[in-house]
């Protein structure tokens, strides 16, 4: 059986839009979260813009759920031409027990057996102290890296960590997301260890998921 963890990373108020196009086919949104893009800031007051904000929205789907949730977001929200955003879908590779699997598949008998763990592309996960995600990106884009989002991880209210795909994160830190190719991955990830991780101030732990799919990623090399 397989279930996909579908992430897709879009403009703000594209979100609503992206969520109607989720419910059409019924499929249901569990988790929105709120970041902002990381283009260089030289380059934004070159051109008179503000940081983009980015929605985050994740939801699982199975097999031919994915497959329809990829084709109505190329048809209706154009994800394929650069600047709509990207998609990427994450294999989940296990669940604790038939009542998750059941909530997650939406009550339904998931299709396919186990997925390849052979992948193209790789989405890299670096929780880092707030206030250095412009660093994190600069060694990334040294290494190979073409942009990445970031989701603030603070909590409000509530008392111990805050946790984040599993790792415990405090109060003043922030998750960057980025999307490479597998032969890249590699070099990204030793750049932002060496520049930017535990034991510097930056404090960055970096891991990476594997990615079964994706639009939106542009292919050509940036200079």
């Amino acid at each position: 059986m397989q279930i996909n963890c579908v992430i897709t990373i879009l403009d703000r108020h594209r979100a609503g839009r992206f969520a109607r196009l989720c419910k059409g086919l019924g499929l249901t949104t569990t988790l929105t979260l709120l970041g902002r893009g990381t283009a260089m800031s030289e380059h934004l007051q070159l051109y008179g813009l503000e940081a983009s904000e980015k929605a985050v929205i994740a939801l699982p789907a199975g097999p031919a759920e994915t497959k329809a949730l990829f084709r109505e977001a190329r048809r209706q929200l154009y994800i394929d031409i650069p600047g709509n955003g990207i998609m990427l879908a994450v294999p989940i590779k296990s669940v604790t027990g038939g009542r998750t699997l059941a909530y997650l598949s939406g009550g339904k008998t998931p299709e396919g057996g186990a997925p390849e763990m052979v992948f193209d592309r790789e989405l890299l996960v670096i929780i880092v102290n707030e206030g250095y995600t412009d660093a994190v990106m600069d060694s990334a884009r040294a290494a190979g890296a073409r942009g990445g989002t970031v989701l603030h991880a603070k909590g409000t209210g509530q008392k111990g960590a805050q946790k984040f795909l599993g790792v415990s994160i405090s109060g003043e830190r922030e998750v960057v997301l980025i999307v490479a190719g597998a032969r890249d991955k590699g070099a990204i990830m030793q750049a932002v260890a060496k520049d930017c991780g535990i034991g510097t101030a930056a404090g960055a732990v970096v891991f990476s998921l594997p990615v079964s799919a994706a639009a939106g990623i542009r292919e050509v090399p940036v200079e």
